[in-house]
């Protein structure tokens, strides 16, 4: 009975997580800007577009469903063409893997950044990542996915609740899980108490999310102890140099080529020689 359970929980997994057709994020990341922006430690956000990405949007009221923790180049690990895998993630169809950063250029993304983490516990965040490369869901747990193929309403004070319930595996990795583990392996706070809040309710959901198994991708960045990168603002953005379509493209300056001088011209030198002639005369 456990392996019909196991192959119907992955058939569900793979049904969740393919794609949408029709996506278009707003605003798409720069490939440039990002790859030179992204530091190890930096917790990227991203825009799903699948059937998973859409439910995670609504129960959390926020633009990200997926995130991903970028290590650096990982040892041993590259696509066909070379380029290195540098980011870690946890997904339902295939559980931790490391991936590509060009795997998100097409999408949607934001960076948030770990605020004076110091360089030791930086490596120790990334190598604990690393280290659960392999790691799969338990997919036996297939209420936790079931739950996403029927898009009911849902209460506000318990769509945070809907992430967690049941406590599998599936939902814990979904849930951003992995980078909250990594986080508290050297006690970096994300979401840490908040005694002062607005309502009862606001304060019981605070107090619940700081289990790891709780997280959505979200909290980082509303977290107060991430800062948020801008990849095109990081090396030198100049409003000046905007191109915009209403407005006439402007003239490279390096583009205009100087006036080419003309030669000064002296008198022939038959001219001095007559001139001299009659001087003598």
């Amino acid at each position: 009975m456990g392996w019909v359970l196991d192959r119907f929980g992955t058939a569900i997994a793979r049904y969740l997580e393919k794609p949408l057709p029709g996506y278009e994020p707003f605003t798409p990341s720069d490939p440039d800007a990002l790859r030179r922006s992204l530091r190890p430690g930096d917790v990227l956000l991203i825009e799903g577009n699948n059937r998973i990405s859409g439910v995670i949007k609504y129960l959390t009221q926020s633009t990200w469903s997926h995130a991903a923790l970028y290590v650096g180049p990982i040892e041993g690990r590259a696509t066909p063409d070379g380029e290195p895998h540098v980011l870690v993630e946890a997904n339902a169809g295939e559980g931790v893997v490391s991936v590509p950063l060009s795997k998100y250029f097409p999408c949607h993304t934001r960076v948030c950044r770990p605020v004076r983490l110091t360089a030791e516990d930086r490596e120790r965040v990334c190598a604990f990542a690393v280290q659960c490369i392999g790691f799969s869901y338990d997919l036996k747990n297939i209420a936790d996915l079931m739950r996403y193929l029927l898009p009911l309403p849902v209460p506000q004070r318990w769509r945070r609740r809907m992430i967690a319930l049941g406590s599998g595996d599936p939902t814990r990795l979904i849930c951003s899980a992995l980078i909250a583990q990594a986080f508290e392996l050297v006690r970096y706070p994300i979401l840490p108490k908040v005694t002062r809040v607005e309502s009862r309710s606001a304060r019981r959901e605070i107090l619940e999310i700081r289990h790891s198994s709780l997280y959505a991708p979200r909290d980082f960045d509303i977290s107060p102890y991430f800062a948020v990168v801008k990849p095109t603002l990081e090396h030198g953005f100049d409003y000046r140099k905007v191109h915009w379509a209403d407005l006439p493209p402007r003239a490279d300056p390096l583009a205009v080529k100087e006036p080419k001088r003309v030669a000064r011209i002296g008198r022939p030198a038959w001219t001095i020689d007559r001139d001299s002639a009659a001087a003598a005369g």
